[in-house]
């Protein structure tokens, strides 16, 4: 099998930068015979910043590229002078990524808007020259602060696709012919099931305009949410999705049974799913004549908006999208803040370690020479730290 482009989650070796050592330099200079210490501070350590952006909609570039070090802060010099600070490192990351702690599977954060910026792991702070550390009795200390240390850490990072819908159904229930239909997207559609093997995202036109993005995800089967066919990996897709909408075909025996199924399967990966507006599409319906479409109405879920669509005629489909714009901006389809729990990430580490990425990512670090110092003599309390510092 060709190896998927759309990558939904990595993992990653995070190592943020070391602060740079004080400096312990005396001033020398000709005709100044007690210039007293005059070394400067250590440049901070550099951080380990995620960004999101919306040019990204995969996590396929971390996926050869999985160790994130950035630069160590260089030590203070003479005339007080600061260390430079170490290089950030800025790792672009889709909107929707989640980020996990490997070994824990606790939850560190969340990347949601373009342009936004987590630190995920901070740079240590540079180490005070000896010119901090000269008193009334004692007029030439010849110590500095070494620099804080570096910080590592090896997460998991998930992609949660961000749409305004989101497609649920049986495999071949039209999803992708309808993404298809209504936008610029070229999903691959075929008359077999599982034509769809990664999830695709369309811009869907609307009046003045306005437009909203459908995300259409692999067909979900009875038993997907205890991990049947490729609906397990796909549900967190919809998890962020403001409205939900069901497509069940025309020529299915029981409409509502197909949709009564596909909610249970999805109540049952995340209860918080019921919460969410849903509509639902009855597919293929050029095969229904008015008589047959009056007689299925009935027995249709109530409180649940519906319509008749087909999208190779493009019958109902501009009813389609007015309904949709009107659920997605009512008042009470607001999406209420995420709340992130601790994850199991051991399914995570299985499939990764199915797709040989699961080695060891730890990145051994080697103290320079010049970077030891002697330093017995000196002892400092945590109050030295200010948080002004650096």
């Amino acid at each position: 099998m060709a190896e998927s482009n759309f990558v939904d989650y990595v993992k990653i070796y995070c190592r943020s930068g070391k602060g740079g050592r004080g400096s312990t330099h005396m001033r020398r200079e000709k005709y100044i015979p007690n210039g007293g210490p005059d070394g400067g501070d250590g440049g901070r350590g550099g951080h380990i910043i995620l960004r999101g952006n919306r040019n990204y909609w995969t996590l396929l570039h971390l996926r050869y590229d999985r160790h994130a070090l950035a630069g160590h802060g260089e030590s203070g010099s003479k005339n007080r002078s600061f260390g430079k600070d170490g290089e950030d490192k800025v790792i672009e990351v889709p909107c929707g990524t989640v980020v996990y702690n490997a070994e824990t599977g606790e939850y560190i954060c969340d990347v949601t808007e373009h342009g936004q910026e987590v630190i995920l792991l901070k740079g240590g702070r540079g180490g005070q020259g000896n010119s901090h550390f000269k008193t009334a009795t004692r007029q030439a200390p010849r110590f500095a602060q070494p620099g804080e240390p570096m910080q590592e850490m090896t997460v998991i990072m998930e992609l949660k696709l961000l749409a305004d819908v989101g497609l649920v159904g049986f495999p071949n229930a039209g999803k992708s012919t309808l993404l298809a239909s209504v936008s610029a997207a070229k999903p691959k559609i075929a008359n077999y099931p599982f034509t769809t093997l990664e999830p695709n995202l369309g811009i869907v036109s609307y009046r003045d305009g306005k437009s909203f993005v459908m995300a259409d995800i692999p067909g979900i089967i009875e038993g997907a949410s205890a991990g049947k066919g490729l609906g397990l990996r796909f549900l967190r897709h919809i998890e962020r999705n403001s409205l939900l909408l069901f497509m069940v075909p025309a020529d299915s025996d029981d409409i509502r049974k197909e949709y009564e199924i596909l909610l249970n399967e999805l109540s049952t990966f995340n209860p918080e799913m019921l919460d969410k507006q849903r509509v639902l599409a009855i597919t293929k319906s050029d095969m229904l004549d008015q008589e047959l479409m009056d007689e299925i109405e009935p027995t249709l879920p109530e409180n649940v908006p519906h319509v008749f669509i087909s999208s190779i005629t493009s019958m109902g489909l501009s009813v389609l999208k007015d309904i949709l714009w009107e659920e997605l901006n009512k008042d009470s389809n607001k999406i209420e803040a995420i709340v992130h729990r601790p994850k199991d990430v051991s399914k995570l580490q299985e499939e990764l370690k199915e797709m040989g990425e699961d080695e060891d990512l730890s990145y051994e670090y080697v103290e320079d020479e010049e970077d030891v110092e002697d330093l017995e003599d000196f002892e400092y309390e945590e109050e030295d730290w200010e948080d002004d510092k650096q």
